[in-house]
């Protein structure tokens, strides 16, 4: 397999460089690549809740992006409180999670992408999630979607509990559908070490690696909307592969991956849900792609078609269908008006 998807999990190694004693309790790690415009408004949000050097290590990895100077802007923000390491060439967004896993000494991981963000009180809230419940492997609290202006979209975020605490039979909610963005997700670094880093895809690759903590390790979760997922910015991984049609191809590669975590008796089942689920999902997002980019429409709707076909998706894919048909006619007509 290609080098920047690694086939199995990278190892994870133990911290070694500084004493136990000396280790901090939180590594928030920020991999980020040609993110610059938001990237500030990322290290911002983890400043205005720095608990101290001594508490809280924190370090942008770049996998050497082209669109602005990322050093100077870790200098300019962080005043020399933030480590900046450059990749010595780009190596994808994998081995860049890598990087971070590795380079982070906290016993707490917060693989905050640069162009996401958290909400004053995040951290006192996963940290209070880990004290109360020293089991979990990992802590996350709910989350917003953002725009590229920041603006918050009208995306409903399921409310997995009413009240914090360890979530039960979490793998086999988490089995049918993407519940965590990598924002809203702290994770123990002694896991990492456990499990291994992420691998397989570059679409989905959280999915996947929430669900095998999920199968080894109790997960704590807040009903609290603390962090930000960004969306809807015409860049980034998710948006090429959906131009490219890879995510339908990565997301039956997950739900396949997944199904290994799970008990016989709930394999079927919950592989059904979830390419149901992601079968409707990417014909919705043929729906958005149908006036920007017609061969992008139709690569989602052809993934979607190979995930699952019943009546649901046969109902989502005659809509699709039929606004692909009113379009044509639209700039048909359009076309005839102005000859």
């Amino acid at each position: 397999m290609n080098d920047r998807i690694p086939d199995a999990p990278p190892i994870i190694l133990p911290v070694t460089a500084i004493d136990e004693s000396a280790r901090p309790q939180w590594s928030v790690m920020i991999p980020t690549y040609n993110c610059i415009a938001f990237l500030g408004d990322t290290i911002k949000s983890v400043l205005a809740q720095d608990p101290g050097e001594a508490k809280m290590q924190i370090e942008v990895v770049d996998d050497c992006s082209t669109d602005g100077n990322v050093a100077a802007l870790v200098e300019a923000l962080g005043k020399g409180r933030i480590k900046y390491y450059k990749q010595k060439q780009n190596r994808g967004s994998l081995r860049n999670f890598e990087t971070c896993l590795n380079r982070a000494n906290g016993h707490w991981v917060h693989l905050l992408h640069g162009d996401d963000n958290v909400e004053q009180g995040f951290y006192q809230e996963i940290e209070s999630l880990f004290l109360a419940n020293p089991e979990a492997g990992a802590a996350f609290t709910n989350f917003s979607f953002i725009d590229g202006q920041n603006n918050k979209l009208n995306i409903d975020t399921p409310i997995l509990s009413k009240k914090p605490g360890v979530i039960k039979d979490f793998l086999f909610e988490i089995a049918g559908r993407q519940l965590i963005q990598p924002p809203a997700i702290v994770v123990k670094r002694s896991v990492y070490e456990t499990i291994g880093s992420f691998y397989a895809v570059h679409y989905g690759e959280d999915w996947e690696m929430w669900a095998r903590i999920a199968s080894r390790f109790p997960v704590a979760y807040s009903p609290k909307k603390l962090a930000y997922y960004r969306v809807a910015y015409n860049s980034g991984i998710s948006h090429s592969s959906f131009l490219s049609g890879q995510n339908t191809h990565d997301i039956i590669k997950v739900v396949d991956i997944i199904q290994g975590y799970l008990p016989v008796s709930h394999q079927g089942k919950l592989k059904k849900e979830a390419l149901v689920y992601y079968a409707v999902f990417c014909i919705k997002v043929a729906n958005t792609l149908l006036l920007t980019n017609k061969e992008a429409a139709f690569l989602q709707a052809e993934g979607a078609f190979k995930m699952h076909k019943n009546l649901r998706t046969y109902f989502w894919m005659y809509r699709f269908y039929l606004m692909h048909l009113l379009k044509f006619k639209q700039v048909q007509k359009m076309v005839k008006s102005n000859l």
